[in-house]
């Protein structure tokens, strides 16, 4: 029987992903039973998603806490031998100390790396010096870990209705800077924006796919240069939506014709059982 891959192994194998040539594929699992799906299905490394998580706990995105979003995360790392990354949102507080025992807290968890918003819980964008402390805080915290731990930087712009392209590679910059291994702006749907923050930066870019208005292949991205391509909820709403679908069905026509779509019992409870 082969020995469980390692905290280590995994920091490195997941390193080596952003190291190689092309764009790879993280997507987004929100528990055990979706991570070991996307393992099944051949990906090679998994982000977790905060929002996912949170809507299978019948709670809103960012009213899930740290302890219980650990707790998730640690789930997920554990289900499968693939590397994976956290989105730890904005580090569940203001401070870099608090982003930095954050950090620390996702590698106990198993993860091997993760990502750190530069917006607070109330929906507003750090101011610059803050944010860049936040992620040198962060950078200084895994560094110190035994592992290769890969930290991503997100500017939050274009979430939050500040479309400002400028502004955002300034930050980008700022936390490549700061120590930041990974930089994302999430929320880009235009290919020009997303070349001009590959070619302003020297690390991998994640870029963000599943958003309405964003409609690029892999092969696309790759050639722009993106090294990374998340989902975010997107696969959590899929299935939030096939549910919400058949469940109107039942509702409104009384038929069942959704089972049709349905994974095969047989399926699911035999790769489980492995």
């Amino acid at each position: 029987m082969r020995a469980m891959a390692t905290q280590l192994e995994k920091g490195r194998a997941f390193r080596a992903l952003h190291e190689r040539a092309g764009a790879f594929i993280i997507p987004n699992p929100w528990d055990a039973g979706t991570a070991r799906l996307l393992a099944q299905a051949g990906f090679e490394a998994l982000a977790t998603t905060s929002a996912g998580s949170a809507f299978s706990l019948g709670k809103a995105d960012g009213q899930v806490g740290l302890l219980a979003t650990m707790e998730q995360c640690a789930t997920i790392a554990a289900a499968t031998e693939l590397p994976v990354s956290g989105d730890l949102e904005n580090g569940f507080g203001d401070g870099p100390e608090t982003v930095a025992e954050t950090i620390r807290l996702a590698a106990a968890a198993g993860l091997v790396g993760g990502s750190i918003e530069d917006a607070s819980g109330e929906r507003t964008i750090y101011e610059m010096r803050l944010a860049t402390e936040r992620i040198a805080a962060a950078a200084e915290a895994a560094r110190a870990l035994g592992f290769p731990f890969t930290l991503t930087a997100r500017a939050e712009n274009y979430l939050y209705g500040r479309e400002d392209l400028e502004d955002t590679i300034r930050r980008l910059r700022a936390y490549e800077e700061a120590g930041a291994d990974v930089l994302y702006a999430p929320g880009l749907k235009r290919g020009e924006d997303i070349v001009a923050v590959v070619r302003a930066v020297e690390r991998p870019v994640n870029v963000l796919m599943g958003l309405e208005g964003a409609a690029f292949r892999l092969e696309d991205l790759s050639e722009m240069g993106v090294k990374r391509v998340s989902i975010g909820s997107a696969l959590s709403r899929t299935a939030m939506g096939a549910v919400l679908e058949a469940a109107r069905e039942m509702r409104e026509r009384g038929t069942f014709t959704f089972a049709s779509k349905a994974a095969r019992y047989r399926d699911l409870n035999e790769m489980f059982g492995q």
